[in-house]
């Protein structure tokens, strides 16, 4: 654990809270796309198969509980809650996101650390990450206005990543014979699909201006 670490748990944790709020606040789903969260959801469910056979800490297993619950229970009121499942902009995600995990799949079958079920099912969650973003920066793009919320919710999930490259590159010069090759590919193609995002979030930022994606 550094700070580094410390600050990309608590961006990715503040990106749910802020996306869970949105949700139960409003009763909307309106402008968040259900397949980036069902990807983010079948992330978690496959990253995380050590919950319960291996003990890290107090503090690893309470994340990947929270990631996990969080995840599935977005998905569950996008899909099935009687008012928040009529707001989902049906229209506008339309990404084919099969096709990102049947890539997802052929990646960790051929690179992955170790030939064994968790390792392969780890891979897979890694690769899957780094573009699961992509149904909801096309949705952002197809609607153009972005209501605050999401706009929210979006850039801290991306700098999330960006401090978890920080995190890798503080390990790298401090500990010896760190290297996790997968991980830094899929981070810094995961931060740079968030770029045009960061721009256009930081212009509106400057000019106190609602935030506005081209189409």
């Amino acid at each position: 654990m550094n700070i580094f670490r410390l600050a990309g748990d608590m961006t990715h944790l503040f990106s749910v809270l802020v996306l869970l709020l949105k949700i139960y606040a409003t009763k909307s789903c309106s402008g968040i796309s259900l397949k980036t969260q069902e990807l983010y959801a079948l992330v978690f469910l496959t990253r995380y198969l050590d919950l319960f056979t291996d003990f890290i800490s107090v503090y690893n297993s309470v994340m990947k509980v929270v990631f996990i619950s969080s995840s599935v229970a977005i998905v569950w009121c996008m899909r099935y809650h009687p008012l928040t499942r009529r707001t989902y902009d049906k229209d506008l995600d339309t990404f084919r996101h099969y096709i990102l995990v049947g890539v997802s799949i052929i990646l960790a079958l051929l690179f992955h650390d170790r030939f064994t079920f968790r390792e392969v099912f780890w891979a897979f969650s890694i690769y899957l990450e780094a573009v699961a973003i992509l149904p909801q920066l096309v949705l952002l793009q197809r609607s153009g206005n972005v209501d605050n919320l999401t706009g929210q919710y979006v850039f801290f999930l991306g700098a999330y990543r960006a401090f978890y490259i920080l995190n890798w590159i503080y390990r790298y010069f401090t500990e010896n014979h760190y290297s996790r090759w997968i991980s830094w590919l899929a981070g810094f193609v995961q931060t740079a699909l968030y770029a045009d995002f960061f721009y256009y979030y930081f212009v509106s930022w400057k000019n106190n201006a609602k935030l506005q994606l081209p189409a």
